[in-house]
């Protein structure tokens, strides 16, 4: 189990830094993680969010791939089903070239209908058209149908998923599990068995909703409007372009151990040693391969930001290297 940081490159106007400051400074953020021992670093994808979320994670997972030696470079996800699946598979292949073979491939349906309509895909249709993508880019890369090919063979790759379909495609196509539950590690092996695949392949990983800080209480108020902004604007954009109402703002002070956004929680704030405990017990008896945490909440401040990469990846992660051995 590795631990890694995700990028999603948000610059909210309230604490808006200069676009081309904000991408270099992002990029010595992943050389520093590198430096410092990390296992990954992943980069998301939306589109037309105001605060400018990053539209093209693969792009910047090759200037990352190039400025550092060590981690895997993942995106955690990238949504197929607006691309086409050479473009994909061309894209992909060449961010695994420059990093001499470090690429996690996370694709994942999305959900925004904007997102489907900026290139004129089919929102209704999002999850067959993922797992047709999916199959065809492993198809290309198999038969060489570009060039050139990526440097691994194959290309780990990974379906973000968080419901039982999704869970059952993923395992359907062979490929990881971005998501960390007891409940649809069920339908993923389902999905395995399914699809021809050994059980024993399965793999999971996820984004765990955890930051570290020397002090929590003294973290949480600095932190907390980020946080809201982050919380906020997914759940006002999730429902752009549909019928439902959007859902009233929450502030700042709404979010501390909040539990009903998910089984993490929206935020959890600990030391190393607390957050040790809780991975633990959160995963116990999964196959798990990484554990992967956001880099930044929404601009937050770079003392807690650097501060952050210090403690999951120094002390964090040797807490988690002497758990017992993984199922």
């Amino acid at each position: 189990m590795d631990v890694g940081f995700i990028f999603d490159l948000r610059n909210p106007a309230q604490w808006e830094r200069p676009w081309a400051d904000h991408y270099a400074r992002s990029l010595e953020l992943c050389e520093e993680a590198d430096r410092l021992g990390a296992g990954g670093l992943w980069f998301t994808e939306h589109h037309l969010f105001p605060d400018g979320y990053l539209p093209q994670p693969l792009t910047f997972a090759a200037a990352a791939a190039a400025r550092t030696r060590n981690a895997r470079i993942g995106t955690a996800v990238t949504l197929p089903a607006l691309r086409q699946p050479a473009h994909l598979a061309e894209e992909a292949a060449v961010v695994d070239l420059i990093s001499g073979g470090r690429l996690e491939l996370g694709l994942g349906a999305g959900y925004r209908v904007p997102e489907y309509e900026l290139v004129g895909a089919d929102h209704s249709r999002r999850f067959t058209e993922t797992e047709r993508v999916i199959r065809e880019v492993q198809r290309l890369w198999r038969e060489g149908g570009i060039t050139p090919l990526p440097l691994q063979d194959p290309v780990p790759v990974w379906g973000g998923f968080y419901g039982p379909r999704g869970a059952r495609i993923a395992g359907r196509l062979g490929i990881g599990l971005l998501h960390i539950s007891p409940e649809m590690f069920r339908h993923y092996v389902d999905g395995l068995v399914e699809g021809g695949h050994d059980p024993a392949s399965a793999r999971v990983s996820d984004l765990l909703p955890v930051m570290l800080a020397d002090d929590p209480d003294a973290a949480w108020p600095r932190v907390a409007p980020h946080l809201a902004h982050q919380m906020n604007t997914y759940r006002q954009l999730s429902v752009e372009g549909t019928d439902a109402p959007p859902p009233p703002l929450l502030e700042p002070g709404e979010f501390r151990d909040r539990r009903e956004d998910g089984p993490w929680g929206a935020l959890e704030i600990m030391t190393p040693e607390e957050a040790a405990a809780r991975i633990l017990e959160r995963t116990q008896g999964l196959p798990v391969r990484h554990v992967i945490f956001w880099a930044s909440i929404a601009g937050m401040p770079d003392d807690l930001v650097t501060r952050h990469l210090e403690l999951v990846s120094r002390e964090l992660a040797p807490l988690l290297d002497k758990a017992p051995a993984r199922a």
